[in-house]
């Protein structure tokens, strides 16, 4: 990546960045960072994964698309750096004999175009959000103003590792020497290694706990309100307490919230309250506890974690009830059998489906995961346009035994994938 950004005239350093890595919550974050700095004025380039409904959802200037014009120009160098300019520097800088002059990957090249975009489009500032892990990640040739971790789960173990040990030190790879680290609440293992990394690279530490206060927190279905107060003096200009309302439900979006302020005004300390409140405010982010239809309640979210799961059922039980239709799919490498037992104590049936056919997935091995617990709570419909209606159906003829409901709500979740997939079926 960093050849690649050498040959491009090192686009990633055309504005100053803000970088976020974790396993849950780095795209609300992502999302807010950029909504504040557009409230604020400036011109700002948003890069995110993995995209709902349009791959331009990756690839945004603000929370909109980029021109076309600019993603065109873009493309146009993108090309002509993957044939021209690459297969001339590789004959003149790599060794035939060495193995690592592999081709780039298609994030590879999805993350430099991102990089060409901002840059034709002047963007004065980048918020940057890391694909998988930190230390390898490609987008970690940037050199931000302040790096954001947000919590840390055992993800992607095949590659970071199986430990939450292993899995925050991949994570801790974006904290560059001597730029400051907002770090969301974490583990007692997790941030044993986090303070190490940040003492190494002489970073400030700013942890979540420690420097702030959520309080007065209301979650409703059409968002959530809440207090927040400061106690690190850096991010004492603002007024104390702040009451803040996001238009997104959930306990853990006020923390998302609560990360992306420490982070903007640690980076761009002259932000005012005007542009966070109105950059909260108009935050819009797709498979965010999105709701897709107003009457069942019909839910999709990106949940694809236990914790995470946790939390977005925790939110949906407490606004619709018990006894909901949840539609699950998750990719091979997720932890299935923990989510199944989060899951089916709290709705009435659950079917399993197919998450997409980005990743690797395995539905019939996720069902037999959720049906050894509750065989007969369980349903297996591979077809997710026929997993919706089915879901449609039990949620009118289950209501009856549900007496002074309407019919029954729906949540979709597990990966976002099938966030995706659900969604389609309802957008087109």
């Amino acid at each position: 990546m960093e050849f690649l950004t050498e040959l491009a005239g090192h686009p990633e350093q055309c504005a100053p960045c803000i970088h976020i890595a974790g396993s849950k919550g780095k795209g609300s974050v992502t999302g807010m960072i950029t909504a504040m700095l557009e409230a604020d004025g400036r011109r700002v380039g948003r890069y995110m994964s993995p995209h709902v409904a349009d791959i331009r959802e990756r690839l945004c200037l603000g929370n909109s698309f980029f021109d076309e014009e600019m993603y065109r120009a873009a493309g146009d160098e993108l090309l002509e750096i993957t044939e021209v300019r690459l297969p001339a520097a590789k004959n003149v800088l790599f060794d035939p004999a060495n193995e690592d002059g592999e081709a780039p990957t298609y994030f590879e090249l999805l993350t430099l175009y991102f990089f060409l975009c901002a840059r034709y489009a002047n963007c004065d500032a980048m918020v940057v959000e890391t694909g998988m892990g930190g230390r390898l990640d490609c987008t970690n040739v940037v050199e931000p103003l302040v790096s954001v971790i947000t919590i840390i789960e055992l993800e992607h173990t095949a590659f970071l590792g199986n430990t939450i040990v292993a899995v925050a030190g991949e994570k801790a790879g974006i904290i560059k020497q001597g730029k400051p680290l907002i770090l969301a609440k974490q583990s007692e293992e997790a941030l044993e290694v986090f303070r190490k990394k940040a003492e190494e690279k002489q970073s400030p530490l700013f942890y979540f706990p420690e420097i702030a206060e959520l309080s007065n927190l209301k979650i409703n279905p059409c968002g959530t309100d809440f207090t927040l107060s400061f106690r690190e003096p850096n991010l004492q200009t603002l007024s104390a307490p702040l009451s803040l309302s996001i238009p997104i439900p959930g306990k853990v979006q006020a923390e998302n919230a609560a990360l992306a302020i420490a982070a903007i005004k640690t980076a761009f300390p002259g932000i005012g309250e005007a542009a966070i409140r109105r950059g909260l405010e108009g935050t819009s982010l797709p498979a965010r506890f999105e709701r897709i239809v107003e009457s069942p309640p019909f839910i999709i979210d990106g949940a694809h974690t236990p914790e995470s799961l946790a939390l977005c059922v925790e939110t949906f039980c407490s606004l619709f009830g018990e006894g909901g239709i949840l539609i699950f799919g998750c990719a091979a490498d997720k932890d299935a059998a923990t989510m199944a037992q989060i899951a089916l104590t709290h709705f009435s049936k659950i079917i399993i489906t197919t998450p997409g056919t980005f990743k690797i997935s395995d539905p019939d091995h996720v069902y037999e995961t959720f049906a050894t617990i509750d065989r007969e709570k369980t349903l297996l419909v591979k077809d997710t346009q026929e997993a919706v209606r089915q879901a449609w159906e039990l949620s009118r003829i289950l209501q009856r035994s549900y007496p002074r409901r309407e019919n029954l709500p729906v949540l979709g979740t597990g990966s976002f994938y099938l966030a995706a997939e659900i969604r389609k079926v309802f957008k087109t």
